[in-house]
Order: C-alpha cells, then structure tokens, then sequence
C-alpha cells in the first residue's frame, strides 16, 4: 500500500548549493534522496516546501513523498540519518549536516508545497563580534544595532501588502507580489552567561518573494546603523522599486524556521 510521508528536517546550508537538487551540485534535496533510495531500496522523489538558497538554514524544512515501501513509519528518521552519516543501518561514524527529525504518514492528497500556508524565518545579526566559527551561521555587522528603530520599522511591513520592492531583481515573474506578513519583530538575544547578545529577527508569512527576507534585514540593518530611519520603511513598500530598499543581506544568517500546515499560523 501506497504511504504518503511527511519529513521535517534540519540542516547546516553552509554545506550545500541550496534545496533543489541540481546536476553537478550537492544539495540537500540530492543527498536525502540518496539516503532515502537506499533505506527504502527504491528510487525515492521528495516534495520539499521550501527552496531554499546556498548558504540558508533550515530548523525545520519540510518535504513529502508517496511510494509503496515496507519499513514502518517510526522506523523512518532512525534509517535515513544513519544512512546520511555514514553508518548504513548500523551507529553513524558522525552527525551529518542534515538530519531528520520526524516522519509521520499524511492523507494521499496531502502535499508539502502545496499545502503549506506559512513559514516563519529567522535571521541572525551578530553586532558584538564574531567568532570564526560563527562566519557561515549569522551575518556579521561592524556597528551596533537598534533594536528599537528596527522594530518600529517592522510595524509597515505587518499586513498584506505588494512587496515588489523586496525582490531580487531578475527574479523569475510571479504572478503576484502581493503578501501577507502576520508578524515581524526584533529581539536582542543575550548569550554566555549573558556576557554577549546577538539581534534575531523573527517574520511570519503566507509566502516570500525571492530572497525577500534577506532584503529586509538588509533594509532594517541600514535602519538600524543609522543610515535609514524607521519611517523609511513605509516608502520603501509603497514605492515597489527594489532600488530604493535595502542591501540583501548574506545567505548566512537566514534559517528557515518553521511550516505552517495550518491556516492559523504565526497567531500567538
């Protein structure tokens, strides 16, 4: 009997030439169809929800697949991420950049893209210096951050607005570049010990544009250096010209955060 499973997954994108599986590159789609065609014995196809970029994180990507296979559910995530470190069916030798962290059985019409009806983001800005080993997961910035004037900038990118401005130029055409964002915040986050802090923006959505998310911060990264102020924001959307926002910020400090399956998302 045909089972329809849905994956949620992690993954470190520093690693990896992006989701989609492309000829000639190591993506994270490719390799987790390898693992998967192996654990299952057949040729596996997966559905993901997000295709995200070289570089961008994920805490909690989503993907689906039908096929007819014999090992159970339960059994699914233990398979693939021992395959995926190298450890066939047996212990991994190490923890692989991607790893599984759940699998459950959905309805046969059930689809990851196509049913999905949000996603929330996170990027983080580290403002009090880097460590060497924080380059590939957080986007450096050389002056410290606003936190206050980010989130007043925040408050007219909220609601259903066309975020024309916020595409990357040369962008495939959409058929709308009209989006909901439910909520968009700023936090400054203290760490060891509370000796240092990073600044975390968090957004909800029911779709992004391509590489919108990155040319927001980069937006609210000027807001917050001082170069652009708060108000800046709300032409910034009303004019629907990408030349007159923002930077776009590094593929590294971008995490997909989580998928919304259901049509309350991000109401807290």
């Amino acid at each position: 009997m045909e089972k329809n499973i849905l994956l949620t997954l992690e993954y470190d994108g520093s690693l990896f030439h992006g989701w989609q599986e492309q000829e000639g590159q190591i993506t994270v789609q490719g390799r987790l169809e390898e693992a998967l065609s192996s654990v299952c014995l057949k040729p596996i196809k997966v559905f993901g929800t997000s295709r995200t970029d070289a570089g961008v994180h994920a805490l909690a990507q989503c993907c689906n697949f039908k096929e007819n296979i014999d090992i159970p559910t339960d059994r699914i995530a233990h398979a693939v991420n021992n395959m995926l470190s190298g450890g066939r069916y047996g212990a991994g030798s190490k923890l692989s950049a991607i790893r599984v962290l759940s699998a459950e059985e959905k309805p046969a019409g059930f689809h990851a893209r196509f049913d999905c009806k949000g996603k929330k983001y996170i990027y983080r800005l580290c403002d009090e210096g880097a460590s060497v080993f924080e380059r590939n997961y957080c986007y450096f910035v050389d002056e410290k951050l606003d936190v206050q004037a980010m989130n007043e900038a925040c408050k007219y990118i909220v609601g259903t607005h066309d975020f024309a401005a916020f595409q990357s130029s040369g962008a495939s055409p959409r058929r709308t570049t009209v989006r909901t964002i439910s909520s968009a915040k700023v936090s400054r986050i203290h760490r060891d010990n509370g000796d240092s802090s990073e600044v975390q923006i968090e957004i909800c959505g029911d779709g992004f544009l391509y590489n919108m998310v990155r040319i927001v911060t980069g937006t609210l990264v000027e807001i917050g250096i001082g170069k652009r102020s708060s108000s800046d924001m709300k032409s910034i959307v009303s004019s629907l010209d990408r030349k007159q926002a923002g930077h776009t910020a590094p593929p590294c400090g971008l995490y997909l955060a989580e998928i919304y399956f259901e049509d309350l998302f991000g109401q807290e």
